[in-house]
């Protein structure tokens, strides 16, 4: 005989079923019986109650990205499920999977305008794989069970279940759900053969390929199977932001990040290159630049899971659709062995010029004040290149991730699509709580750590171990960046008057230390990392530094100032 028991009790036992461990949240009026049903449940699950709903959101967002399994945030209905669409957004742009569970008026109000009623499927449907009004306690296994399907299989997503308050209180004879299949819906698309074998005869053909590395790798779990192609083909590869870590930084292949504020060597050959080889990524207006000049001269090879991806930004000459876990090995069979000597040793005169015009001077600057670049790359250093890069948004996020390095997957979480700022912190929050085992290093500048700055609550709280690095400029260091080279140094709202970040560090017991001058900096990042628990390193760096090299705005990617 089926048990009997309320619906916000068959979301503990859904939830339980998919395996969760960890759910982040906030309490509200709409969603207080699924609080309630967490109470007994506290020993099943870490409860991790933030300061702000968007903290939430990104939490999870953290959880998912560094663990690989679903991340959960539960909220109340209003302004507490509105909250969490900066986070969704970036999770869709991002692919990261995370089921969003918010509470809704009784089904017997909606569309009256009720307290804090508001329609969240028909606002999240264009930025969520799925989103879903469970309105009867007899659909709540199945949806959930159909929510983490969607949210982790194929490209991964957000999705979002709108759960009215009559199904929680309502009883139901439970029993689990499972999904492995939904009609109309694959994940994971059957390679087809003769775009494989073309794409082999064209890469077999080529004598300046040149790998594009995407996150794709890292979600597909990919990066064994990635380095077997590129050895075999002898294929040089650089790495998208969001694809930094799926390479180790010193993998004798690798050649740089691409972008905006790539590498000068990778942004030149994308056009210098016969084929170029795109591996989960998406095309980003930010990698491509001018997509009127964007490696004209190149035969293009996209593989990518989304169909959807395909010709979207840039033609590409043959696509080859499927979980690159998959399609990557069909393709490596079909490689010659082969040597691109000449080719490959053409990026080190690239790699000469910008190590003389811009990366010895932000790692070995001779006087004056500290740089974001010698910072990142100490810190990283100290742990032997093996820690969790967490970013918040702006130059802090381009400074850590150019001179951060990468030793191990899944070691580099930030706000690539959408550009979040208030990411950070609580993304750093959730990859603590998922891999306790590694050390999670959160880079944010002055402007971002303001926008969730109450999170700092949270780690007082959970006794979250996260290290915070601010590097402090006393800008937005970003905007004022362009307002510089773009707008005749008219630094509109960007000068920033900041509060004592240590005192307000210290109100929340968490232990910090400024370092002003260079000489601090050793030993300042010795005493974060013998701390246990979480600790601030506040910063201050060269107020109007700049990230180079770049490529302006509209700008052909191989096109690179460098001050």
């Amino acid at each position: 005989m089926k048990e009997i028991i309320t619906g916000a009790e068959a979301l503990m036992r859904s939830l339980m079923n998919e395996g969760v461990d960890t759910i982040f949240g906030y309490p509200g009026g709409s969603i207080m019986p699924v609080f309630d049903a967490m109470f007994d449940h506290r020993e099943d699950f870490r409860q991790v109650v933030v300061r702000h709903e968007q903290g939430a959101a990104h939490a999870a967002q953290g959880y998912a990205r560094s663990s690989g399994k679903v991340g959960v945030c539960i909220v109340t209905s209003g302004p507490g499920a509105t909250n969490t669409l900066t986070g969704i957004s970036d999770a869709i742009l991002d692919s990261t999977p995370i089921v969003v569970i918010a509470g809704q008026v009784s089904s017997a109000v909606l569309g009256t305008d009720a307290f804090q009623e508001i329609d969240l499927v028909g606002v999240t449907q264009p930025i969520s794989k799925w989103s879903y009004q469970i309105r009867r306690a007899e659909d709540i296994a199945w949806a959930v069970a159909r929510a983490f399907y969607i949210a982790k299989t194929g490209r991964p997503g957000p999705v979002v279940l709108d759960f009215t308050k009559n199904a929680q209180v309502a009883e139901v004879a439970y029993e689990p759900a499972y999904f492995e299949s939904i009609r109309s819906y694959v994940p994971y698309p059957k390679p087809n053969m003769d775009a494989v074998r073309s794409a082999a005869e064209l890469i077999n053909r080529a004598k300046r390929p040149l790998a594009l590395v995407g996150q794709g790798v890292e979600l597909g779990e990919a990066h064994e199977e990635l380095k077997a192609f590129l050895e075999k083909g002898n294929i040089p590869a650089a790495r998208t932001l969001l694809g930094l870590s799926a390479l180790p930084s010193d993998y004798p292949l690798t050649v740089g990040m691409l972008g905006m504020h790539g590498n000068l060597s990778c942004n030149v050959n994308t056009n210098q290159c016969d084929v170029l080889i795109a591996i989960g990524m998406r095309f980003s207006d930010r990698v491509t630049g001018n997509l009127a000049t964007y490696a004209k001269q190149a035969k293009i090879i996209h593989l990518d899971i989304d169909r959807s991806e395909i010709d979207k930004c840039v033609k590409v000459d043959i696509p080859v659709i499927g979980d690159c876990k998959e399609t990557l090995p069909l393709l490596t069979e079909l490689l010659d062995e082969a040597s691109h000597k000449e080719w490959i040793d053409s990026f080190a005169e690239y790699d000469r010029i910008e190590y003389e015009k811009v990366i010895d001077k932000a790692l070995n600057p001779k006087s004056g004040p500290l740089k974001m670049g010698e910072v990142a790359r100490r810190i990283s250093e100290a742990t032997d290149n093996s820690a969790i890069l967490v970013t918040d948004v702006g130059q802090n996020q381009m400074m850590s991730c150019r001179y951060f390095k990468f030793t191990k997957p899944h070691s580099v979480l930030t706000s690539g699509g959408l550009g979040t700022m208030g990411y950070g912190l609580p993304a750093a929050i959730g990859a603590a709580i998922a891999v306790p085992e590694r050390t999670v290093f959160a880079f944010m500048g002055d402007g971002g750590l303001q926008m969730n700055i109450q999170e700092f609550g949270t780690i007082m709280e959970q006794k979250v171990p996260v290290k915070i690095i601010l590097l402090n400029n006393n800008y937005l260091g970003n905007v004022r960046q362009w307002q510089e080279l773009f707008f005749n140094h008219r630094y509109s709202c960007t000068p920033m008057l900041n509060p004592d970040y240590n005192m307000i560090a210290a109100a929340y017991g968490i232990p910090s230390r400024l370092v002003t001058e260079r000489s601090m900096l050793d030993d300042a990042i010795n005493e974060m990392l013998e701390t246990d628990g979480a600790f601030l390193l506040h910063v201050a760096v060269e107020e109007e530094d700049n990230v180079m090299p770049m490529t302006p705005p509209g700008a052909s990617v191989d096109y690179m100032i460098f001050e």
